[in-house]
């Protein structure tokens, strides 16, 4: 279960941070009044789950035996 738990917990970390910096990438932004204003049109999904990923498997690791 510990193994387990790392495997999903490594994967977890990787997908979180390539998602997130696509998530970062996918912003705009436009100047209305004067005024910056950034738009996000990324897809948060892959993140939100990689996330939930990341959050099991540091779970799985943490009740593995000892």
């Amino acid at each position: 279960m510990k193994i387990a738990g790392t495997v999903i917990l490594i994967l977890g970390i990787i997908g979180t941070v390539i998602f997130g910096i696509q998530a970062i990438q996918d912003s705009e932004s436009f100047s209305f009044l004067g005024l910056d204003i950034g738009v996000s049109s990324a897809d948060w999904t892959p993140l939100i789950v990689s996330v939930i990923v990341l959050l099991v498997g540091a779970f799985m690791y943490s009740k593995g035996k000892k």
